[in-house]
């Protein structure tokens, strides 16, 4: 039996008239009469009594009725499923990002998204840069912000260029020069990333052919911004993590310009219409001034 079969025979019990049934259908009288009279030949009994006065159910017809409403129901239940997932409106989105992204621009993005898809979860993981590559890698996460170069194995949407800035305590010497260079920087106390949690400063360090003196390491970028702040040392970090936050801090370019590249990595083959979804989201905010 199809579905067609049970909305035909369901429509005509409702209205008790093939005629009436037909025209709720957008079919014909004499398609319908059909379709029921199939249905009795395949069952091996009658559903329905015909008459002038209309088409009235059988014991066996009205016993059928309600399950195959039943799966009507359901099936307009899975068709209303399968239109929402396809319009991202159902399902959940797994999403990783790092500290400044996670402050600065996900509050934004998830407004204006769950806005749009109201019926989409949302499911926030915070990491280091090596969370989210293990989280990509090993499909804890459905999407996750990166920093490039991204790791094997996922599709890449390049978002922003962040420029790294010498931050110095208050007052500090260097803070007299508008530039300050990784060489100056790496005759000062130097409060670090794990070497897997910030790719980007060590590898502008690295570029400089400059080895920090490191005194502190921490996993956590805004204690990197308390210690800075109480003359423990001084750092680089990239510009949106001190955005709002520098009132406390001298901070200069450093005179060899260098940036990361933020991005939004997507693991391959596993996308759903909710994940491009809020990848789109993301680029559509980013376009704006917040």
């Amino acid at each position: 039996m199809s579905i067609k079969q049970y909305e035909a025979f369901a429509k005509t019990a409702e209205l008790g008239s093939l005629t009436r049934a037909a025209e709720a259908l957008g079919s014909t009288q004499s398609r319908i009469s059909h379709v029921l009279s199939a249905m009795e030949e395949e069952y091996g009994f009658r559903l329905m009594q015909r008459s002038r006065s209309g088409v009235t159910l059988t014991e066996a017809g009205a016993m059928l009725l309600p399950k195959m409403e039943a799966i009507l129901q359901q099936n307009r239940e899975l068709e209303n499923l399968i239109a929402d997932i396809r319009g991202a409106d159902a399902g959940t989105v797994r999403l990783g990002a790092f500290t400044s992204v996670a402050v600065h621009w996900l509050p934004g993005m998830i407004q204006t998204f769950q806005t749009a898809h109201p019926k989409v979860e949302l499911k926030m993981f915070n990491g280091d840069y090596y969370d989210l590559e293990q989280w990509l890698l090993d499909g804890s996460i459905d999407l996750g912000f990166v920093t490039l170069p991204a790791p094997a194995g996922v599709r890449v949407i390049p978002l922003v260029e962040d420029e790294l800035l010498a931050i110095l305590p208050k007052g500090h010497p260097l803070a007299a020069k508008p530039q300050i260079s990784a060489a100056a920087l790496a005759r000062e106390p130097f409060i670090s990333l794990l070497q897997s949690s910030d790719h980007d400063i060590h590898r502008a360090l690295d570029q400089a052919g400059i080895t920090p003196c490191i005194r502190y390491t921490t996993k956590d970028d805004y204690a990197i911004i308390a210690m800075v702040e109480q003359g423990l040392g001084v750092s680089i970090v990239p510009e949106l993590l001190i955005r709002g936050r520098s009132q406390n801090l001298e901070v200069r370019p450093l005179e060899s310009r260098a940036t990361r590249t933020i991005a939004l990595a997507i693991p391959e083959g596993v996308s759903s219409p909710a994940v491009e979804a809020f990848a789109q989201t993301a680029v559509t905010w980013l376009e704006h001034p917040h």
